[in-house]
């Protein structure tokens, strides 16, 4: 569902370790590095929604940057759901929701 510009928009749930151990804010200083947007919060489960928009080389940055970013403690997560969703126009950064 990639738009004309080649930008994509991805609805990710994250489960595991990613309450409490800085996910949210590391998902926004990756992905203004990058210069992707969306936005990250958790979730009263325990869990974490993204959405997350760039193109598919700012997707790929994204996830590899996030690996690296953790340095030698990597908390335990999975995607526990992914779906492609359409592009929102007009956004220019990545936020941390409450």
């Amino acid at each position: 569902m990639a738009s004309e510009d080649g930008l994509r928009r991805l609805r990710l749930s994250f489960e595991g370790e990613v309450q409490g151990v800085g996910f949210r804010w590391t998902a926004r200083k990756v992905a203004n590095e990058i210069g992707a947007t969306g936005w990250v919060r958790n979730e009263w489960d325990g869990s974490v929604s993204m959405e997350l928009q760039g193109t598919d080389n700012q997707i790929a940055r994204f996830f590899g940057m996030m690996s690296h970013a953790w340095g030698r403690y990597q908390p335990s997560y999975v995607i526990a759901d992914k779906e492609e969703i359409a592009v929102v126009a007009d956004e220019y950064s990545f936020r941390v929701r409450f």
